[in-house]
């Protein structure tokens, strides 16, 4: 359900005026916000491992408000103009007027970083208690909000499509933080009444062992996020670098539809491995046939002129801005494949205590996608999207095969 947003939210800013500049403002402006906000993305793995019990859940708890205050201190820096523009206008080279859309976006967005860590939280308790189904229902909540805020900008106000999506992701995920910590409160009423009640009890989690596990998920995750800065960066200085940056939140979303339910597959992995032997083999056989559907959906897609339907009547693309997304498409066509095996591949290492490789997994990745972009856009002279849509295949293979190695 969550990779309708970025679809839904692309195709209100390109009906609107200049959809070029404002989705290109929007892209920087959500690349920016990711990269914040990576710190607490994992957030949600580590509840469903670690919250065993009331006491570790307030410790846990703890150290979430941490990470949420830090992230939105890093954000409010963010923001300041001197530091804002230098960025993205000095480094990046985004043209003024895309620069100062995608700052009041940005300004927009400061709620998202903390909101996420929040409810990625309490969602993890909830996947440990398998209250799976409010989980959805706060996915369903979140769209709803989106939704009709999107919707209310874009028919009562004459905004900026930038603003109006940015407006958009921000009450969405407001709501759906607000709506999981309501649906978590009978869980957190059990696990405090459990806790009064039992005599023995597991030693309790330190910040010092919190840190220990948590680290490589959080170093993870930013590296992971943080090469978005990176790829906006080298695009700006590639072939059709505008048209590409305009292009290429588009085509992510679109991607994520396929994607988005091997992401999920992690949380469920991690609370079903280890039970038995033939489990495990179930939960295996299973994430293959995921992968395997994922894939030739995406790729029956890109092939066939639905792909071209959905960039030109769904997203509302120009006929330029569609002729540039479809090679992208068809070069990612098996990435959903591997966010399955990667997520299963990380299911086993957390399940296992071993959170290290990950992130040396994904220090490959990052390295692969700088490496192949540097290539493609400063030796080659490639369009942007085509050189962003080829380092992420490849960085995310390569990755695979490092986890192989490790846990096979």
């Amino acid at each position: 359900m969550m990779s309708v947003e970025g679809p839904f939210i692309a195709a209100i800013i390109a009906r609107l005026v200049d959809p070029k500049f404002n989705l290109a403002a929007y892209g920087v402006a959500f690349s920016f916000a990711l990269i914040v906000e990576a710190p607490v993305i994992m957030m949600m793995t580590a509840s469903t491992s670690l919250v065993k019990d009331y006491t570790s859940l307030r410790k846990l708890r703890q150290y979430t408000w941490i990470l949420n205050g830090s992230i939105t201190m890093a954000m409010l820096i963010l923001i300041i103009p001197k530091i804002f523009f230098f960025l993205t206008i000095d480094l990046i080279g985004l043209p003024e007027n895309v620069a100062g859309l995608t700052h009041v976006g940005t300004i927009i967005l400061l709620p998202w970083p903390a909101a996420i860590g929040f409810r990625r939280f309490y969602q993890g308790v909830l996947i440990r208690n398998h209250a799976t189904r409010r989980v959805a229902y706060g996915t369903v909540i979140r769209l709803v909000s989106m939704g009709s805020t999107a919707l209310g900008l874009f028919i009562f106000t004459k905004l900026p499509g930038v603003y109006i999506g940015t407006a958009a992701l921000s009450a969405g995920v407001t709501m759906e933080a607000l709506s999981t910590r309501i649906m978590v409160n009978h869980i957190l009423h059990r696990l405090r009444n459990a806790s009064a009640l039992e005599v023995e009890q597991e030693a309790p989690l330190s910040f010092s062992f919190i840190n220990k596990f948590y680290f490589p998920l959080a170093l993870t995750s930013m590296l992971t996020l943080g090469v978005h800065p990176l790829i906006t960066f080298f695009m700006g200085k590639s072939n059709m670098a505008l048209e590409s940056l305009a292009v290429l939140p588009v085509v992510t979303s679109f991607v994520f539809l396929f994607r988005g339910i091997g992401l999920s597959f992690q949380e469920a992995a991690i609370t079903m491995l280890g039970v038995n032997k033939e489990n495990d083999r179930v939960v295996y056989k299973f994430a293959a046939i995921l992968g395997v559907i994922l894939a030739s959906a995406l790729i029956v897609t890109a092939i066939t002129p639905l792909s071209k339907l959905w960039f030109s009547k769904v997203s509302g693309l120009s006929a330029e801005l569609t002729g540039l997304a479809l090679t992208p498409i068809l070069i990612m066509g098996i990435f959903p494949a591997s966010t399955v095996l990667i997520a299963m591949q990380r299911a086993i290492l957390v399940k296992s205590g071993r959170t290290s490789p990950i992130t040396n997994a994904t220090i490959i990745e990052v390295l692969t996608i700088i490496s192949v972009l540097y290539i493609g856009i400063i030796h080659l002279s490639a369009i942007g999207v085509v050189a962003a849509a080829s380092a992420f295949l490849s960085g995310r293979l390569a990755a695979n095969a490092y986890l192989y190695y490790k846990t096979r």
